[in-house]
């Protein structure tokens, strides 16, 4: 679960990490107060769950209290296209207004699960304000990390390692380690699956601040905590992602034509490639889980069916803990309820992949039936075309 850039510092200052001062705010005339009670200089910073955000005009800095107003008021309500949001955008609701400062120099940290290490990694590196992957790409040289051991968690040593890293010395370098420890303190007690501040900045004046900040969350954790929960904003999920977590389906939708329908992650990750390596562009991820039931596969066929891009749906079953005749059953009472227009090509192999077959066969409903995974991509992919 993502959240917001406000939320995200929110967070990580009952924890003691440094932020800028400021308030967050959906009335322009309310951003000219804020900008007045900081001081006059003051950064406008549009709240959406994207990077990207100043090159698409979604960042302006203030000089005085009438241009925060204006810059509010320009922000609020557009449609910020990012290279997160893909060409439709995002429109805009809230903006931060937060403190100005002078800035002396601004670095990277972020903290991630190693799954290699099945451990919180924290990150560090003197490439602030770039994204973090292209700095992979192109110098990963200047990334320095350290492991924390999950029962220990990140020790005193380690944080003054990436601080000396990170060319932070003296009194500096205290600074650096404490706010390495509150932001591991923040990870670790709330669940996080990322936590990043891109930047964090080193001011003129000696201090460390975190002047951007991301934090997602570990869906399989909220229940633990509700207070996250309520930070959740809809507006800015996919409408069709949001109705398949209703139903406990784990749906992505993407940017092709064939609409898949998978049981396990694995496969349906392999289901994806074979499709693309076939000729097509899958249109969306959808693992129907393990323990499914007739009712959850026809709501996840309705959801894929709501795609207006999907023109062809492949249905690719292993049945090992799910029954093979449980989702040919599914498919069948959702293409009763739904119009199906387009080719439907069908899968099914282990745990009662005959009954599965003879359900779909004695249907009466149009359905194409593949021998193996090579042979349904490929179906897929003609008959989309």
């Amino acid at each position: 679960m993502k959240i917001h850039e406000y939320q995200a510092k929110e967070i990580l200052a009952r924890h003691g990490v440094p932020i800028p001062r400021g308030r967050v705010t959906s009335d322009p005339k309310e951003a000219r107060k804020i900008a007045e009670e900081l001081g006059g200089t003051v950064v406008v910073k549009a709240q959406i769950h994207a990077g990207g955000r100043g090159k698409g005009g979604g960042v302006k800095l203030a000089k005085n209290a009438d241009e925060a107003e204006q810059y509010a008021s320009e922000i609020i309500g557009m449609n910020l296209i990012t290279h997160q949001t893909g060409p439709e955008g995002q429109k805009v609701k809230t903006v931060l207004v937060e403190e100005g400062m002078a800035i002396q120099k601004e670095l990277y940290l972020g903290m991630v699960i190693d799954r290699n290490s099945a451990a919180p990694v924290m990150m560090v590196s003197e490439a602030g304000g770039m994204e973090i992957e292209q700095v992979a790409a192109d110098t990963p040289e200047k990334i320095i990390t350290e492991v924390a051991d999950p029962g220990l968690g990140l020790r005193p040593y380690q944080a003054r390692k990436l601080a000396y890293g990170l060319g932070l010395e003296g009194d500096l370098s205290r600074k650096g380690v404490k706010f390495m420890q509150a932001l591991f303190d923040a990870f670790v007690k709330n669940d996080c699956s990322l936590a990043e501040i891109n930047p964090l900045v080193i001011t003129e004046g000696g201090d460390l601040l975190a002047l951007d900040a991301k934090i997602n969350f570990d869906d399989n954790a909220l229940y633990r905590h509700k207070d996250t929960t309520e930070l959740r904003d809809l507006d800015e999920e996919e409408p069709l992602e949001i109705e398949a977590s209703e139903y406990d389906l784990n749906y992505i939708k993407l940017d092709g034509n064939i609409g898949c329908m998978v049981n396990g992650a694995g496969l349906a990750m392999a289901t994806m490639d074979i499709i693309k390596l076939a000729g097509g562009e899958p249109a969306n991820f959808l693992d129907v889980g393990g323990g499914t039931n007739v009712e959850r596969v026809a709501s996840a066929f309705r959801i894929l069916m709501s795609d207006d891009n999907v023109k062809g749906v492949l249905i690719n079953i292993f049945g090992g803990i799910v029954r093979c005749d449980r989702v040919a059953q599914g498919v069948v009472e959702a293409m009763k309820q739904v119009k199906v227009d387009m080719p439907v090509v069908v899968r099914l192999e282990g745990t009662n992949a005959k009954e599965g077959g003879e359900i779909l066969n004695s249907s009466g409903l149009n359905f194409v039936v593949a021998q193996d995974l090579k042979d349904a991509a490929e179906k897929a992919v003609a008959a989309t075309n």
